[in-house]
Formats: C-alpha cells, structure tokens, sequence
C-alpha cells in the first residue's frame, strides 16, 4: 500500500437518539516515502586521496574567545546580565546635567566590576587553550610507509591507520579493525563519555584479524560509508591493542 489513503470510520448514533442516519468522518492518511542515503567513501591510508573531500581535521578547540573577539564579545557576554545592564544606564543617566550625583560614584564600581568579570574570564579561557594543546599534542602511533610514525592527535586526517596500545586512549572515533587477542575483540572504557567504568566489548570483523603487522595493515585501502555515519566523526582506524 503506498501513496494516499482514505479511511471511511462510521460513527453509530447515541442510544435513544430520535435520528437513525449515520455520519460517516473521513481521515486522510499519508507515509513519507523513504530516501535512500547518499554513499561517501573514504580511501584508507590515502591521505591524497581524502585531501579532495575537505574533511574536518582532528584538532579541537574549546575556548570562547581570541585576541580580536575578546573584548568585544567579553563586553557583550557581561551586559547580558540584568544586573550590569542595569547599572551601565544609571551610570549613562548620571552622566547627563539633571543627575543629583556625579557620574564617577556610578562609573567608577562598573568599570572595577567589569575589569575583575574580564580578567576571570580570560584566565579561565587561557585554562581551556592549554588543556586543548595538551590534547591535541599528544602523541599516537599512525600507519605511513609500511610503518608506524609517532604524531601528533592535532594531525590525524580521515581513513589514517593506527595503533592504539593497552590502556591508552583513543583520539578519535575509530573503527576496530584488529586485536592482538585471538578472537578480534578489545574492551573499552568509556568513563570519559558517560560516566560508565564498566568495560565494553568492541570485536573486529573476521576478514580484518590478521591486519596487525604494518605490511598486512597497508592492504586495506578503501572503506565505503553512507549518511547513517554523519552523526560519528570517523577519522582513524584502529589497529592494534596490545
């Protein structure tokens, strides 16, 4: 059944009703048709390859602000408090010929309050740019030439091989590949994520093993994605724990 339907539901009249006809209600039912997913494909271990797609690299960056934006979105972010605001416009009243007051009395304690709220504010982002160089910093074995090279997470690109060791963490989400245990299968924590310090079980598909030596690892080439991944930002494929 697809497109449009009509559904005819008769509705019977009320006991000891004088009138006998029967009112018929007509309900019109629609199914939105399914779209098929648009298809991606990423070229593993190609970084060549993946360049003409634009993919997102893998650094992060979570500070508010930069040299240029600081002071004006700072301004902007304090005046959204009622408080601040309220006081800027007696401060900007105080300041007009008809005021009883001088305007340095309201003036004065704004600018100080504004001085130490940016001040705060500055170190505290100062404190989240530090933490997001420690991470993007660190440092993860990748699969080039037939052999593993130490970079830097900031670095990794879409469809890079590599290889993570016991008890390390993952710098991006990954696709398990292989485990140096026999059944293809490595336990996970994801405390970080949602609190949970249970360990899951993450298993590799048969076909991929092997792929624990460098030379056996360059023969995956190519992986074919669809739109289900959009949500997943799939950056590098996991190779080894040991």
């Amino acid at each position: 059944m697809s497109g449009w339907e009509t559904v005819n539901e008769p509705l019977k009249s009320q006991p000891g009703s004088s009138s006998k006809r029967t009112v018929s209600r007509t309900v019109t039912l629609g199914r939105v048709q399914p779209q098929a997913p648009a298809l991606r494909t990423i070229f593993c271990n190609d970084r060549e390859a993946n360049f003409a797609h634009r993919y997102k690299g893998n650094s992060i960056s979570t500070t508010k602000y930069n040299i240029f934006t600081f002071l004006p979105k700072g301004l902007y972010e304090q005046f959204r408090r009622v408080a601040n605001l309220y006081f800027l416009m007696v401060s900007i009243l105080s300041a007009t010929p008809y005021s009883p007051v001088h305007p340095v009395t309201n003036m004065v304690p704004l600018s100080l309050v504004l001085l130490f709220s940016l001040i705060k504010e500055a170190f505290e982002d100062w404190q989240r740019f530090q933490n997001d160089n420690a991470i993007n910093n660190t440092l993860v074995d990748v699969l080039q030439a037939q052999g593993w090279k130490t970079l830097q997470w900031r670095k990794l690109q879409v469809g890079d091989i590599i290889r993570v060791k016991q008890d390390g963490f993952f710098p991006a989400d990954i696709l398990l590949l292989a485990s140096t245990n026999a059944d293809g299968v490595c336990y996970i924590e994801t405390a970080n994520l949602d609190g949970e310090t249970n360990l899951k079980i993450r298993k590799a598909l048969e076909k991929t093993w092997d792929y624990l030596t460098p030379e056996k690892a360059c023969e995956f080439k190519d992986l074919l994605g669809n739109s289900a991944y959009d949500g997943i930002r799939l950056l590098t494929l996991v190779t080894v724990r040991s």
